[in-house]
């Protein structure tokens, strides 16, 4: 018997991730994006890197359609950013300001990092399919990052040398 739906969110939950909004342009070149926390490195060689998606995303069809994507990587300024992406807003990108990368597909401004992608494979996952995408392109900077823990966005503020830190060194919103 399978676990309750409220006790398998609780467990995944509590594996804090940093935020995501990844981006892409649908064949008429109108800019789509979601907000993730669904996202890793996978290979060196290639450079891969996996990212997850609802069956239900409106960007997943342009994602498969354009063939690339970009993951743009939140710093902890971009809470209203992720929460815009995440939800149901018709166009997303209204005032949001963003520049083309070498695929054409958005890269958001001040964005602690991106890596701009290849759709390299598309593989089924449940309610969700992942994303294998092949760098194309990338940069980071220095910034402190948006994390998403139990359902709320936060921050770390403790040193770079502290793995735990303490209840002091976390800002939960």
């Amino acid at each position: 018997m399978p676990i309750a739906v409220d006790l398998f969110r609780r467990v995944m939950g509590s594996f804090a991730s940093g935020v995501t909004i990844v981006t892409t342009l649908d064949a008429q070149g109108r800019p789509h994006g979601f907000t993730a926390s669904g996202m890793s490195s996978l290979s060196l060689e290639p450079r891969l890197l996996l990212v997850c998606v609802s069956t239900q995303s409106a960007t997943l069809a342009a994602i498969q359609a354009s063939e690339t994507f970009v993951v743009n990587i939140l710093a902890d300024h971009q809470r209203d950013l992720a929460q815009r992406f995440a939800s149901r807003v018709p166009n997303k990108f209204d005032d949001v300001i963003w520049q083309p990368g070498t695929s054409g597909a958005p890269i958001l401004p001040n964005t602690l990092a991106y890596a701009e992608c290849r759709l390299y494979a598309v593989h089924p996952g449940g309610d969700h399919v992942i994303l294998l995408g092949e760098l194309l392109d990338a940069a980071a900077g220095d910034a402190v990052p948006l994390l998403y823990f139990r359902g709320r966005y936060g921050v770390y503020h403790g040193g770079i040398a502290s793995v735990l830190g303490s209840a002091e060194d976390w800002e939960i919103w």
